[in-house]
């Protein structure tokens, strides 16, 4: 009995592994992530309404993952806010580093959208509406 149980185990921990791997996997192929350098490049050789087009498309993809983090940075500064103890509280209080967090968020996924937008009028193409 204790050996199926374990092997029940094992079955249920690779078939997990499994689709977590192929999750990975297609997320990976759909997103591409430069680094600063490449995306210098990118900008700088950028001439043709494909290279605009793929700047515009990651820079509307990383939009979407700062609004994604800011909006999990303002539940955690709402719940932070709700404990605040004492005014003597000793800076930076837990809730002004989830506020600061909420802002850099947003401050990036504003330039970031501005950029996507700023791309994809070169492009010829519209940005994608939010």
């Amino acid at each position: 009995m204790r050996h199926k149980l374990f092997a029940l185990c094992i079955l249920a921990f690779a078939i997990a592994g499994m689709a977590n791997a192929q999750t990975t996997a297609s997320s990976a192929e759909n997103r591409t992530l430069y680094s600063q350098a490449q995306l210098k490049e990118l900008a700088r050789d950028a001439h043709m309404p494909e290279q605009f087009s793929a700047l515009a498309a990651y820079y509307d993809t990383r939009q979407r993952g700062y609004l994604q983090q800011a909006a999990e940075e303002k539940q955690e500064w709402i719940r932070r806010s709700q404990n605040i103890v004492s005014i003597r509280a000793k800076y930076p209080r837990p809730v002004d580093s989830a506020r600061y967090l909420y802002e850099y968020y947003t401050t990036m996924a504003n330039e970031s959208g501005r950029l996507a937008a700023s791309y994809g009028r070169l492009s010829g193409t519209e940005p994608i509406a939010q």
